[in-house]
Formats: structure tokens, C-alpha cells, sequence
């Protein structure tokens, strides 16, 4: 009896021992899942960002925890095919001031599709063409910063780029440390513009060479203009703004055009990015003119353009940019004194300098009229002055409309490009800031899960 009892606890002690076994291999197994489950989770994780790609499952997200420029793992995007890839966060902003966003990049054989391109690793706003430099090719890691104004804003899309708003890339880069500040309006009416005079054009239209160049007198008449814009925009805006400008000849020939329908070919910030982004890191412009030949008197060697000798409108880098085009013919006075022919040579630089006031107003949310409207409040082209009693009336905001005065506020002579002047006094955001710990990842996964859920019921 005694033995069958002993028999008996041998057989419970080892029962007991092999459950201790079984629950020892089960909560290994499960902390090896746990584990594996948290770094699937880990290099998956983009916290709150959304992720973005022109063509879908192309390119591929990882958090990489050994390509990684601090203690928490960057994030990265690489493109084996050409795509635009990017992932963003809504940031809610005030209104009408300058914001700036910084990070840590490197990249890995950045390429893009088109050459003459400004993608890349960057930052910008999604939906708009608003964005930092681009960095291409294979570099180590570096600040990158993106400045910006809200205009008429409560909230923008800060995005970090693999591609451009008009063009794709392939390659891989890692971003880290984002971080976003806000700083203090200028309010300063006094702007600082560059005319950028490219003495020679070299490209290729059509499998044909073109090449033009400038002449002293083409030279000599765009520094006249710029100091006769210089006073004119003084006195049409009657002393709500003033003027400084550099005067920059470039001769290294400019290698490539962009083109649309609307305007045939024209120079846009990518196709002269080389040769005046050391000008703009150095200095604080406001505005950039382009002066070119597209044509020659012959008509020989004549590039494509829809009846326009100014285009603007448009900005690079921030900066509001125009295209002025010389005329084929040295014997034209668009751009000459004459006191019996043309009093107001200045006329095309004022003209697009306004639209870009035009595009400021607009965005900062102000009410203007059409720059082009000058006909329907009775202004039409007058003979050796043009338009200048228009740009008169525009700029102080003189014109008549049904018992009210319109036109360009006084406030937008203070919308120019934000710099990092505007961030002496300025506060960071937490927008942008990583997690510190597991706690603050589970909200963030709990916060998305109302969106989540109203994803799921709007498909």
C-alpha cells in the first residue's frame, strides 16, 4: 500500500514538472513571437504619418534600426522604379506666418527620371510645389530645411519626398529627426531682387542644336530696366515698397528648357537650379528675373514661344520667379528709352513682378482684381507708356469698382519670402516629435483607429 502511495507522488511530482516544462516552452515561444511580432511592428511603424506613392506598391517603407542618424530608427523609403514616394503628417498651423521644418537626410543613388529635374530627397507640402532643395545622388547624412508661410492656412500636409510634384526618382533615402518650428513675420516692405542675365542659350529643341547669345547692348539695356524698375517700383506702389537688386551675368550657357502648350519653351527654376543656387543659399532674395534669348534676327535658330515676352507668376524655392525674354531683333525698342517710341522699357519687368503681388494676394488670402482685367476697368495700352497708368492704380490699390477701391493691399508689399531671419525668436512644435516610449506608440495606434473606422465605412 505504502509503495502504491509513493508510486502515486512520484507520478504527480513528474506530471507537475512536465506542465512546468510545457508553460516554460510556451511563454518562450510566445516571447520569441512577442519579439518578432514587435520588430515586424517596429520597422513598420510610421507613428502617425500617412504613406503616399504615385504608383501604388512600388516603392517600399521601412523604420531601419541599422541605417540611423540618432537613438530612434529612421525612416525610409527606397524606389527600385522611378516613382514619386513620400509620407506626411497634417500639421495644424495659424495663419499668415513663417514656419520652418528641419530633418537628417542620407541618401543612396538618388536618380531621377528627368535630368535636368529638381527631385529628390526633400521637403514639401503636399499637393502644392512648395518645397525644400532636392539632394540627389549618394550622400551622408545632412540637414535638410524647408521654410514656409501658412498664407491663408489653419493646416498643411508636411510631407518627406522621394520624387517632385512633376517628376520621379529611384534610390533609397533615410530621414530622421524631423522637427518643425514657427518664427515671426517680417513686416518689412523693403525687397531684394536678383536679374539673373544668361548671356548664352546651348540646348537642344527637336534633335536640332541651338545657340544664341546676348549682345553688350542686350546686357546694357537689362541693367538700365532693372535700375528704371528700381525707381518706377517706388513710385507706382506711391513709397509702399522699395527696391534693392543684384545684377548677376551668367556665361555658362543654359542647357535646358522646360515646356507647355500654353507657353512653348520657357526657363523654369530646374533648368538654371546649377548655376543660381549658390546665389540663393548666400543671399536673401525676394524675388528672381531670368533674362534670355530664345530667338535670333534671322529667325534661324528661333525656339518656340506663344506670344509672350515676360511670363510670371511661378516660384522656385520659395521665391517668386520671372522668365524676361529679349527680342529676336537688336532693333527693337521693348526694352530701349526712346522719348518718341517707348517712355516705360520697364514695363515688362513691373508687369510680372505684379503677378506674382497678384499670387501673394491670392494666397495670403486677399481679394484682387485680374492683372490682366485692366480693360475692363477702362485701362487699355496707351502709346509710348503702355500700361503704366494700370500698374499706377494696381499697386496702391486706386482702382474703381462700383463705389470701392481695388487692388493689391498695402499688406501684401510685406508677403515675401520667408527667411531664417524670421526664426531669431521663434518656439518649437512637438507636431513632428517621435514617441518617447511604448505608452505614447499605443495611443498613437488607438488615436488612429476612429480614422481607421471611418475608412473602412466610406469604402
Amino acid at each position: 500500500m505504502k509503495l502504491l502511495q509513493r508510486g502515486k507522488k512520484i507520478g504527480m511530482s513528474k506530471g507537475k514538472i512536465l506542465v512546468k516544462v510545457v508553460n516554460v516552452i510556451i511563454t518562450f515561444i510566445l516571447i520569441v513571437i512577442i519579439i518578432k511580432l514587435y520588430g515586424i511592428y517596429v520597422q513598420n511603424n510610421f507613428n502617425s504619418y500617412t504613406k503616399s506613392e504615385a504608383k501604388l506598391y512600388t516603392s517600399e517603407f521601412k523604420r531601419d534600426s541599422k541605417v540611423k542618424y540618432s537613438k530612434t530608427n529612421s525612416y525610409k523609403i527606397s524606389s527600385r522604379e522611378s516613382n514619386d514616394a513620400l509620407f506626411y503628417r497634417t500639421v495644424q498651423v495659424e495663419k499668415n506666418r513663417p514656419y520652418k521644418v528641419t530633418c537628417m537626410v542620407k541618401t543612396e543613388n538618388v536618380i531621377t527620371k528627368d535630368e535636368a529635374s529638381n527631385a529628390g530627397a526633400n521637403i514639401c507640402i503636399v499637393d502644392t510645389v512648395e518645397k525644400s532643395k532636392s539632394i540627389r545622388g549618394t550622400t551622408d547624412w545632412q540637414k535638410l530645411e524647408f521654410i514656409f508661410n501658412s498664407k491663408d492656412r489653419t493646416s498643411v500636409d508636411i510631407a518627406f519626398r522621394l520624387g517632385a510634384f512633376d517628376d520621379e526618382c529611384t534610390g533609397t533615402v533615410w530621414f530622421s529627426d524631423m522637427q518643425i518650428e514657427s518664427g515671426t513675420q517680417n513686416t518689412s516692405t523693403d525687397w531684394n531682387f536678383v536679374c539673373f542675365v544668361f548671356k548664352n542659350t546651348d540646348v537642344i529643341i527637336n534633335n536640332k542644336n541651338i545657340k544664341l547669345t546676348m549682345t553688350n547692348e542686350d546686357i546694357t539695356s537689362m541693367k538700365e530696366n532693372m535700375e528704371r524698375f528700381k525707381n518706377s517700383c517706388k513710385i507706382l506702389s506711391n513709397n509702399q515698397m522699395s527696391v534693392r537688386y543684384d545684377f548677376i551675368v551668367i556665361d555658362e550657357p543654359i542647357k535646358s528648357l522646360s515646356y507647355d502648350e500654353k507657353n512653348g519653351y520657357f526657363v523654369s527654376g530646374k533648368d538654371v537650379s546649377k548655376m543660381i543656387d549658390s546665389y540663393l543659399e548666400k543671399y536673401n532674395y525676394d524675388h528672381i528675373f531670368v533674362a534670355i534669348r530664345l530667338g535670333d534676327a534671322n529667325h534661324i535658330n528661333d525656339i518656340q514661344v506663344n506670344d509672350w515676352i515676360g511670363l510670371g507668376g511661378t516660384e522656385y524655392l520659395g521665391i517668386g520667379f520671372s522668365n524676361i525674354r529679349l527680342p529676336n531683333s537688336d532693333k527693337s525698342y521693348i526694352y530701349k528709352y526712346n522719348e518718341r517710341i517707348n517712355t516705360f522699357p520697364e514695363e515688362v519687368f513691373i508687369h510680372e513682378f505684379c503677378h506674382t503681388l497678384e499670387r501673394n494676394s491670392e494666397e495670403w488670402g486677399y481679394e484682387t482684381p485680374a492683372l490682366h482685367d485692366n480693360e475692363k476697368y477702362g485701362y487699355k495700352n496707351q502709346s509710348l507708356e503702355g500700361l503704366k497708368a494700370w500698374y499706377g492704380v494696381y499697386m496702391t490699390k486706386s482702382i474703381n469698382n462700383a463705389g470701392k477701391k481695388i487692388g493689391i493691399d498695402s499688406k501684401v508689399y510685406t508677403t515675401k519670402p520667408n527667411k531664417n531671419d524670421d526664426f531669431k525668436y521663434s518656439y518649437k512644435m512637438d507636431s513632428l516629435d517621435e514617441p518617447e516610449n511604448i505608452i505614447e506608440e499605443i495611443k498613437i495606434i488607438i488615436n488612429k483607429i476612429p480614422k481607421m473606422k471611418e475608412i473602412r465605412e466610406e469604402a
